[in-house]
């Protein structure tokens, strides 16, 4: 298919095994943001294709919930080593596709090797639980169960790390998937259907819709034979999910934004602080659920914290994310360069100081570039301090205690990812506790999650289910409580008897 003078291949959709024709007959365009080159063509689904969709994926259900999981993590494993061995050639597509630098996207995809990984080893460890009976000759225990049908709905920043983290442990535990990508990335969802089709995942198992999340993403939340479904964006979108999912009582997990404090204390390690905080700040051009947003200097290291910052930031060197020399990549489109345009200059209304960037940038190509960005002098009531941006843009806050750094970094309605620098363990414990979030770096930078620990966040970052660790396959799991009497006789539990 021609787009805007580039040759590119036409993607299709992928129902029941096999790569097939949507209903629309309409196509949208896969960009490179660094460059504006088209990469792809891709088939907009329609309701009916996600019609087809879920039929297919009840077709897969049935086969694939009877197959043992200890089997089924054999289908995983060797997903996980198709990985490894497409890992270069699927991180600089990644880095075509939605801007991050080589050894970000590396290390995306090296996630979606290691979350493989760890659910297939939990294959073997679908554990339930054995308790007693307060009845005699009366076993008890549970069990997990597959839900059914899940919809799976992700963003475009991690695109194959967090749909792996919601695919692999779905698989495992048994389920059929209908996927909806981030419309920004959809080359590295089709890649990663490839892979899963050819590591022996049955036809109908995983089924993916592509196109716009009103309509695509719609259709998946709202269908009816859907059973649950995981989701990973912003919260607007997420309460609006979770509204819809209500009406019909439908299972939903939400990861959703964040506005991510540091705080250093005056006895940090303040150039392991810098590093942290430059790399939380900026890594990813800033478009992390996790990324450091908020920077909590006490004032005693505030004025000497600054200029190193300053100065680190300065020489931080934006453009193509393949060359190696290049620090920072794009941002994801043009709208989201607007978005971040729109809060530089509310920043600046609403009375912080502008230290440093604000503007777009041309590094020698037309994509959607955006300058690393500094404010001080900014107040806990500024939007820049409350609103997600997603983009390279970091607030300083100045406080003279602990108390008041903890206050300050609970005064948001996210609670995702925090951290703390300092030599004090009296101040790391005290952070750990009173921190309203779901993960508490110390003396690290708020990015760098394993996939072996629980992911999510309080308030209004999620709805208290987690993904990554033991967590994951409880996501999407049903829990069944078993009772065995082999009394042969009839015991009535919570009765009063004279036995």
């Amino acid at each position: 298919m021609l787009y805007r003078g580039f040759m590119v291949q036409e993607y299709k959709l992928f129902i029941g095994g096999e790569f097939k024709d949507s209903s629309t007959g309409k196509t949208f365009e896969d960009i490179n943001p660094a460059t504006l080159e088209s990469l792809a063509a891709i088939q907009v689904a329609g309701t009916e294709d996600v019609d087809r969709a879920v039929e297919a994926a009840e077709a897969g259900f049935r086969l694939w919930s009877e197959i043992p999981a200890a089997k089924r993590a054999e289908v995983l494993f060797k997903a996980a080593r198709i990985l490894q061995e497409r890992k270069e050639e699927l991180a600089v597509l990644m880095t075509k596709e939605m801007g991050k630098v080589l050894p970000e996207t590396r290390g995306d995809v090296q996630e979606a090797i290691d979350i493989t990984n760890y659910a297939a080893g939990e294959g073997r460890r679908m554990l339930g639980e054995t308790t007693t009976s307060e009845l005699k000759e009366k076993f008890c225990m549970t069990v997990l169960r597959p839900i059914g049908i899940v919809g799976l709905i992700t963003p475009w920043n991690f695109p194959i790390a967090i749909p792996s983290w919601k695919i692999m442990p779905a698989l495992v535990a048994g389920n059929a998937i209908v996927f909806k990508p981030a419309s920004d990335t959809p080359l590295l969802a089709f890649k990663l259907i490839e892979v899963l089709s050819e590591a022996g995942l049955p036809p109908g198992v995983i089924n993916l819709v592509t196109g716009p999340g009103g309509t695509v993403g719609k259709a998946v939340v709202q269908h009816p034979r859907i059973k649950a479904i995981s989701f990973t964006g912003s919260l607007d979108t997420g309460k609006w999910v979770m509204e819809e999912c209500s009406k019909t009582m439908k299972r939903v997990s939400l990861e959703l934004g964040g506005k991510n404090p540091v705080i250093v204390m005056e006895d940090a390690d303040l150039e392991l602080a810098l590093e942290g905080v430059l790399w939380g700040a900026f890594g990813t051009t800033g478009q992390r659920c996790t990324a450091t947003s908020r920077l909590i200097l006490h004032e005693m290291i505030k004025d000497e914290f600054i200029k190193r910052l300053l100065a680190k930031v300065k020489s931080l060197r934006i453009g193509d994310g393949l060359l190696p020399e290049t620090d920072i990549g794009p941002v994801i489109n043009k709208a989201q360069l607007e978005k971040t345009e729109r809060y530089v200059k509310i920043g600046k209304e609403e009375g912080a100081t502008l230290l440093y960037g604000g503007n777009r940038t041309d590094p020698g190509l037309p994509g959607y570039f955006f300058e690393p960005t500094l404010f001080t002098d900014v107040r806990p009531d500024m939007r820049i301090a409350q609103e997600e941006i997603f983009g390279p843009v970091l607030g300083i806050f100045t406080v003279s205690d602990l108390e008041e750094a903890i206050e300050l970094a609970n005064n948001t309605k996210y609670g995702l990812s925090s951290a703390i620098y300092t030599r004090s363990v009296g101040n790391a414990f005290r952070a750990i506790e009173k921190i309203e979030a779901g993960i508490t770096y110390v003396n690290a930078p708020t990015i760098g999650a394993e996939v072996h620990l629980p992911f999510g966040g309080v308030k209004g970052t999620g709805n208290g289910f987690r993904e990554a660790g033991t967590e994951a396959i409880k996501e999407f799991s049903e829990v069944k409580a078993v009772y065995i009497d082999y009394s042969g006789r009839l015991q009535k539990a919570q009765i009063d008897s004279a036995e």
